[in-house]
């Protein structure tokens, strides 16, 4: 029993992280730039959706807001950020996009002040016991969203001109404008999706956490760029797997190595072998 608690925790935590991690796929497969600024988006929307849910009182709502705020901001950063830098080394555009988190955290700060919010009244706490292993709701629903939105990705990429237009322009950029895809129209739409997909994430970690704070964004980045390396670069498969099986080896080290490493020093410590073992990730040939 304890093996499929931790087995499902695991899942939770990792489910999290992919559709974090997810976004920064999408953003380096298409332009090549490691996009540090991700984090503060994921920040901005679960600060938007814990404020518009406890205003309103439906986390639905909290969460739609959230999602389209971030999703604007995103693509606003792209077109004030990174656009200019597309013919500069891709250096630049990582440490403008560094500086601008750091400026994000600091106007979270600023704005909302240094000690966190919560929810005024936490929904979907309540004790639900499936299969007699005992989950709050608020871990089902996590979990549900998480692969109904990676779900929806997976069907947009492969199922739609949308996503048709985004793997040709990641192939062949220059091939696919000549086909008639307009790569600044499929650039805004990652960077909408990417961002989106953000936000949601950081309305659910305030939801299993019920806090949010100016710097709740730094740890999940710091991973979920390691995730994306682990599963190779711009490969969106590899960053999915990556990023459950990183849950999984959180949830188990905790109880296994919990008195040596915690729970953060375990995942990177992992990370860590795994890339000295295989540089280029798990999925990317050298």
């Amino acid at each position: 029993m304890l093996f499929i608690e931790l087995f499902i925790q695991g899942l939770i935590q990792g489910s999290t992280y992919a559709i974090i991690a997810v976004g920064l796929t999408l953003v380096y497969g298409l332009l090549r730039v490691l996009h540090v600024a991700h984090a503060g988006l994921f920040t901005l929307g679960a600060y938007l959706g814990v404020a518009v849910t406890n205003q309103t009182g439906s986390l639905s709502f909290g969460i739609l807001v959230a999602a389209l705020a971030a999703g604007i901001v995103g693509m606003g950063i792209y077109r004030l950020v990174y656009e200019p830098m597309l013919s500069k080394p891709p250096y630049v555009a990582l440490i403008a996009s560094i500086g601008l988190y750091i400026g994000m955290e600091e106007l979270f700060r600023l704005v909302c002040g240094p000690f966190g919010l919560s929810f005024s009244s936490a929904p979907l706490q309540n004790v639900v016991v499936v299969f007699g292993i005992h989950l709050r709701a608020c871990q089902i629903i996590a979990v549900v969203t998480n692969l109904v939105l990676l779900g929806m990705l997976a069907w947009v990429a492969q199922k739609t001109r949308i996503g048709t237009g985004w793997r040709a322009t990641v192939d062949d950029p220059q091939m696919s404008a000549c086909f008639g895809i307009d790569p600044i129209k499929v650039r805004y739409r990652v960077f909408f999706a990417g961002s989106a997909l953000a936000a949601v994430a950081g309305v659910l970690v305030a939801l299993l956490t019920n806090l949010v704070e100016p710097t709740m964004g730094a740890v999940p980045s710091y991973k979920s760029l390691a995730i994306i390396v682990l599963g190779g670069l711009g490969n969106v498969m590899g960053t999915l797997i990556a990023s459950l099986v990183l849950g999984i080896i959180e949830a188990f080290g905790t109880i296994y190595i919990g008195d040596y490493l915690d729970r953060d020093a375990i995942a990177f410590a992992f990370l860590i072998v795994v890339l000295m073992i295989k540089p280029t990730g798990l999925f990317t040939s050298r």
